[in-house]
């Protein structure tokens, strides 16, 4: 996995845990990714320092406007394209494995004719 997509995949995964829970902890992510307490402290340092994240004094963590938005660009593309799977035949469990591994690395006209596709259906 790369350092892009790794860092996607946190993003997107502190946006889906703040749906669930009013703060969201580094902890939380840990458990929900199954990382290493170590892992996830490294790469939240980075989001932070790259302005993706925020975290007060008790250690909640909340993304940025830029945060937030590749955040929710990326949870879009992995709704859309596990939805879209499904559609075609693919099981729920498989189409939800292939939708994390496609998300990172589809271009956005690939997206956006899928996204089009999918609503049609």
């Amino acid at each position: 996995m790369s350092q892009y997509e790794s860092r996607e995949d946190y993003l997107e995964r502190i946006y889906i845990l703040s749906l669930e829970k009013d703060k969201v902890r580094a902890i939380d992510i840990a458990t929900s990714l199954s990382y290493s307490k170590p892992s996830v402290s490294i790469a939240l340092k980075k989001l932070k320092d790259e302005n993706l994240i925020t975290v007060d004094k008790h250690g909640a963590i909340e993304l940025t406007l830029e945060g937030l938005n590749i955040a929710m660009k990326i949870y879009e593309k992995h709704q859309t394209i596990t939805s879209f799977l499904i559609s075609i035949g693919v099981n729920e469990k498989q189409a939800l494995i292939d939708a994390c591994k496609i998300e990172h690395d589809l271009s956005e006209e690939s997206f956006n004719a899928i996204k089009e596709l999918t609503i049609k259906n």
